[in-house]
């Protein structure tokens, strides 16, 4: 299926591994221009140097870190500078640490506010305008599944993620009329290294979690992958506002 979206321009953070690069990979085979944006060098440039190797297009790598105002801003115009303006914005990053919410300091809460959700807002802040010139555009934020169904010692995400998800459809009615789409994903367990290491920290757990998946298994990146191409395309552009579990089925509530 075309999913239509050659020549299109798009934004991914967090794409040097795991759901972002394979977002990342994915808008590029499918023909965008693609700028990428991570933390970490030398895995920034291999994940550049690893799509430009499959996909015929701009691949464009920019480090930063968006959890700084300043590099959410830079990330932005370097973007749009060498893409020539942008129409998909992927939102997406790691996650704070693990822990009682109440065991938290109040620096440590300002650094996952900082990191899930300031950086949203900056980043699509920054985004807008342009995807105005372009005559519309769609922003699609990746958090967790803990943002709906929250989970024991996952409370730095679940706050945060959960102000995305109202700031998300705050946003998706106030940019309507400007044909800009919002939406956001809250994977359930996925094969990444974040998963790996979440479930060190915490003698397994995630492994009883996977249990409790009806389809008994853990997504891959490109499962994940495949829902935002779906909802940045021209075939999704009747969806906006909305908060989508991808989970195996493990959310219980009607909605």
């Amino acid at each position: 299926m075309d999913l239509e979206l050659k020549g299109r321009r798009a934004l991914v953070n967090g794409a040097s591994q795991g759901i972002g690069y394979a977002i990342a990979r994915l808008l590029a085979l499918e023909g965008a221009h693609v700028a990428i944006a991570a933390r970490r060098e030398p895995a920034l440039s291999n994940a550049k140097a690893a799509i430009a190797a499959e996909a015929r297009c701009n691949i464009v790598a920019i480090q930063g870190d968006i959890r700084k105002a300043e590099d959410c801003d830079r990330i932005v115009a370097q973007c749009t500078a060498a893409l020539g303006g942008l129409d998909i914005l992927v939102n997406n990053d790691g996650a704070p640490p693990l822990g009682p919410s109440l065991n938290f300091s109040d620096d440590q809460w300002s650094k996952a506010v900082d990191q899930n959700f300031m950086s949203v807002l900056r980043m699509t802040r920054a985004a807008v305008p342009h995807m105005k010139q372009a005559g519309g555009g769609a922003v699609v934020n990746i958090t967790a599944l803990s943002a709906i169904q929250p989970v024991v010692g996952f409370g730095l995400s679940a706050a945060t993620w959960a102000g995305v998800i109202g700031l998300a459809k705050t946003l998706s009615r106030e940019l309507a009329g400007d044909n800009i789409r919002i939406n956001t994903l809250c994977p359930g367990a996925t094969d990444t290294p974040r998963l790996a290491k979440v479930n060190e920290q915490t003698d397994g757990m995630m492994d009883k979690l996977v249990s409790e998946i009806p389809l008994g298994r853990i997504a891959k990146p490109e499962q994940i992958a495949a829902l935002v191409a779906l909802l940045v395309s021209p075939l999704g552009s009747h969806m906006t506002g909305t908060t989508i579990p991808i989970d195996g089925g493990q959310v219980q509530a009607l909605l």
